[in-house]
């Protein structure tokens, strides 16, 4: 379950863009809105604490999963370059709110990660991290050696999530876990 003071990274700002003090953001979300719609918004350097700040306007690059987003107060190209690297950040308890099977991604960490093998499941480790480039990656550490396996989020390699009970099942192919 998701601890309602905690913080999700929706967004990573890249770069700016042009001289006004337009900022390229990585989304790391499905909902475009975050990047689109005005409104208050938090950002993050790095460890310290989030910080509001005002979104005025957004949009999407065609054919790209980045934003171009115009912040309120940052209006040069040095202001906007300041910004680099920086998170934009939800409060967890804001999460939009899902049909029964759907969850949210943050909601995999610290699962289980459990695997049938001879008609049986069996655990052999946890989620520790995502990892959210063009798709969704499971940051898996096998108890067995403490190694750390990056695993598809994909139906074919993890058909089963079952947050109430706290494990998902994996079925990957052969020689991934070894990798």
């Amino acid at each position: 379950m998701i601890n309602k003071n905690e913080w999700l990274t929706v967004g990573l700002i890249t770069s700016c863009h042009g001289i006004n003090g337009q900022v390229k953001v990585k989304s790391l979300s499905d909902f475009e809105e975050r990047f689109l719609k005005p409104g208050m918004r938090w950002l993050q350097k790095e460890n310290e604490p989030p910080s509001k700040i005002e979104l005025i306007s957004g949009f999407k690059q065609p054919g790209k999963e980045t934003f171009i987003v115009k912040l309120q107060g940052i209006n040069t190209r040095n202001d906007a370059e300041q910004l680099k690297t920086f998170k934009i950040l939800v409060r967890t308890d804001k999460l939009p709110k899902l049909k029964k099977e759907e969850f949210h991604l943050l909601e995999l960490i610290n699962l289980e990660v459990k695997t049938l093998e001879n008609d049986e499941l069996k655990t052999i480790g946890k989620v520790i991290n995502l990892e959210n480039e063009k798709n969704n990656l499971l940051i898996i550490e096998l108890f067995k050696n403490q190694k750390k396996v990056l695993i598809p989020f994909v139906k074919e390699i993890v058909p089963l999530v079952d947050i109430k009970n706290q494990f998902v099942i994996i079925n990957p192919p052969n020689g991934l876990l070894e990798l």
